[in-house]
């Protein structure tokens, strides 16, 4: 990747983080430690891989993203507010009575969602149903949908995967969130959903591994690779840090639905911001 364009995307990966922050600290809830997580993923995809249009989020050949793994909205929220879908000022509302922003992803109410998620499971189902309606109706546009690692271990998922393969859905393309721990501890403690890539490999999918989600090269040739893809969905298992860009909550459980109280969101904006001066200074 060039430079100069990877150099822009680690800034908005970073202000994605920023806003993760600012929305869960003024909500006083939500789920931190996996929102910023799939920061790279966002701006890969909403600033490079995808065919949007902020100015008009119903437009029929968009590509579209289920964020399955819902609970993470404010990082959803934080991506399409910098795209331009609406004011960043809302992401200080996230969560309150009234707010457009809720916990949950709305695609009643939010400009830029395309599915209403947070019942772990049912966001792969209804991607699956959105590319199945492109490949009935002949249409180019793409359908990425991310999931968490803890989420896999629900048993529609693999119902998904198995519709998914059926059907050839090779406009379809699913992210696993591999961070590693979900809301009660280790993934591979709670509930093991491992080895994750041999699983969908088995149910028919073009598996993708990237070994390091935060980096923006191994995330082009994953997305690339899935593009080359016909015949068959794809799915790009990624190794990511739960927290990350966020020093006290890197790989802590605790933060994956735990909001920073004054103290501690002062730390991580400052901790952010001297990120952003640093890519500033490249």
């Amino acid at each position: 990747m060039d430079a100069i364009q990877k150099l822009e995307l680690q800034k908005i990966a970073c202000r994605i983080r920023m806003g993760v922050i600012e929305g869960t600290f003024h909500a006083k809830s939500g789920h931190p430690g996996g929102s910023l997580s799939i920061a790279e993923d966002l701006a890969y995809l909403y600033w490079k891989e995808m065919k949007v249009d902020p100015q008009n989020p119903a437009w029929e050949d968009r590509d579209r993203l289920v964020l399955s793994k819902g609970h993470c909205a404010p990082a959803l929220y934080a991506a399409l507010a910098i795209r331009g879908y609406f004011p960043e000022e809302e992401l200080k509302s996230l969560r309150h009575i009234g707010a457009m922003l809720q916990g949950h992803p709305d695609m009643k109410h939010i400009p830029g969602v395309d599915m209403s998620t947070g019942s772990l499971g049912q966001g792969i189902s209804a991607a699956c149903g959105m590319a199945l309606a492109g490949k009935i109706s002949d249409k180019s546009y793409r359908v990425y949908t991310i999931l968490g690692d803890g989420e896999i271990e629900e048993g529609q998922v693999w119902e998904a995967a198995m519709f998914a393969a059926h059907y050839k859905l090779g406009n379809l393309c699913a992210i696993v969130d591999n961070n590693g721990l979900q809301i009660d501890g280790p993934v591979d403690k709670v509930m093991s959903p491992y080895p994750i890539p041999e699983k969908f490999a088995a149910f028919g999918w073009h598996v993708i591994e990237v070994s390091d989600a935060h980096d923006f090269d191994q995330l082009e040739a994953a997305f690339a690779g899935a593009r080359a893809v016909s015949g068959k969905p794809t799915v790009i298992v990624q190794k990511s840090v739960k927290g990350k860009g966020v020093s006290f909550m890197e790989n802590q459980v605790s933060w994956h639905g735990s909001a920073p109280n004054a103290e501690q969101y002062e730390t991580a904006m400052a901790e952010l911001k001297a990120a952003m001066a640093a890519l500033d200074a490249e």
